[in-house]
């Protein structure tokens, strides 16, 4: 489970840290790179609700071996893309790519949490990040030393499928057929009220946008609105990766210490800070990039620990979670997809700063929204005991 959260991490990093360089080689411009992001969106979308259905039917480890494969491959699209109308269509079937890879692997992570016994969630999404933040750092070493970015696409394309299959073969098996039916009284999660789906989605909409914000634009914030060198604007995206991986990585400790409300408080504070200093950066002179690096660490520190604990907070409802889990994840999807494509449209039509105010304020809707959903799920009847193997997860995982 850890190697398929680090490939799609590390997918996303590539993508991420080579748009600098994918907007510079077909000349696409913030509003047409926007509408790309919006494409990926769309496909990611629909096929995450595609998805869904395939998993309950058969098993998230059977769509993970195909959808982790199939997401490594058709990078080769962006990479290989010679005109923005080729684009146009590739990219949605990258978004299909990443839709159908994110619900296998996140409905996979609950059932290995819950047969392991104790938190887990927020150090697959560490994992995750570490992922990314390779992508990245690699995509900046490769510039250094004069490497085309796409040339690096399309080797990745070429080796990540072979990867994930690797990966896939150390999944948990599926469930005999007998323990897949819910035991009388196991309803807990099945029960949960629109109205609280709907809260929980917004907390995860707000994190997955101030997070997808970073993913896509802070190399293009360093690149055109601080002038930074082509070769450091990756490092932006990277910086806030590895502040993201360092904290979900100590996720699971800083929960239980604090416990999930305070914790989701106060990540929503720190990455509001962290926006704040990246949006005063400009205006700070000769330290403009240091005062950016550090709002970014700072929107990665905060954010990091928004979806596992979430996530986490869903899965230990007990019973039949599936329906609220699949709404949260496609409230936060949407957020982490849609969102950087919004933000290219209103960066063309104003500026990219006036853009990143959208992050900022949305990174405070995730303490206003989360942190009484949490306490409204806590507040519900205990559940019935979790059907399924309890015995902790083989150390494979």
């Amino acid at each position: 489970m850890f190697g398929f959260f680090f490939l799609a991490g590390f997918v996303m990093g590539l993508w991420a840290a080579g748009l600098p360089s994918l907007n510079d080689r077909l000349d696409l411009g913030f509003a047409r790179l926007g509408s790309v992001l919006l494409l990926i969106s769309g496909g990611a979308l629909v096929s995450m609700l595609v998805a869904g259905p395939l998993v309950d039917r058969w098993s998230s480890r059977r769509v993970c071996w195909i959808g982790g494969p199939f997401s490594g491959l058709v990078l080769l699209g962006p990479a290989l893309a010679p005109s923005y109308w080729a684009l146009v269509v590739l990219a949605v079937v990258f978004g299909i790519g990443l839709g159908v890879t994110e619900v296998g692997m996140n409905t996979h992570s609950v059932e290995v949490e819950r047969r392991y016994g104790r938190p887990i969630i927020s150090a697959f999404h560490g994992t995750w990040s570490l992922g990314g933040a390779a992508g990245g750092g690699l995509t900046s070493l490769m510039l250094k030393v004069g490497v085309d970015p796409q040339w690096l696409l399309i080797v990745a394309a070429l080796v990540v499928p072979f990867l994930y299959v690797a990966a896939a073969r150390l999944l948990l098996p599926d469930p005999p057929a007998h323990a897949s039916s819910p035991e009388p009284g196991a309803t807990r999660g099945s029960s949960l009220g629109w109205g609280l789906i709907a809260l929980l989605g917004l907390a995860a909409f707000a994190g997955h946008l101030s997070e997808g914000a970073a993913i896509d634009w802070a190399a293009l914030h360093a690149r055109s609105v601080l002038r930074t060198d082509p070769a450091m604007a990756p490092l932006a995206y990277t910086i806030f990766s590895v502040a993201m991986t360092s904290i979900r990585l100590l996720g699971d400790p800083i929960r239980a210490r604090l416990g999930s409300v305070r914790t989701i408080q106060l990540a929503g504070l720190l990455a509001t800070a962290g926006y704040v200093l990246v949006l005063a950066s400009p205006a700070t002179g000769e330290l403009r990039v240091v005062c950016a690096w550090t709002g970014w660490a700072l929107a990665g520190v905060g954010l990091a620990t928004v979806v596992p604990v979430l996530f986490s907070a869903v899965g230990a409802v007990g019973g039949r979670v599936g329906r609220a889990l699949a709404m949260v994840t496609a409230f936060g999807y949407s957020g982490l997809l849609l969102g950087p494509a919004v933000l290219g449209y209103v960066a063309e039509a104003s500026s990219l700063p006036i853009a990143l105010i959208i992050p900022a304020v949305l990174a405070a809707v995730v303490s206003l929204t989360g942190a009484p959903a949490i306490r409204s799920l806590t507040r519900l009847p205990p559940a019935a005991a979790d059907v399924g193997d309890p015995a902790p997860a083989s150390a494979r995982d």
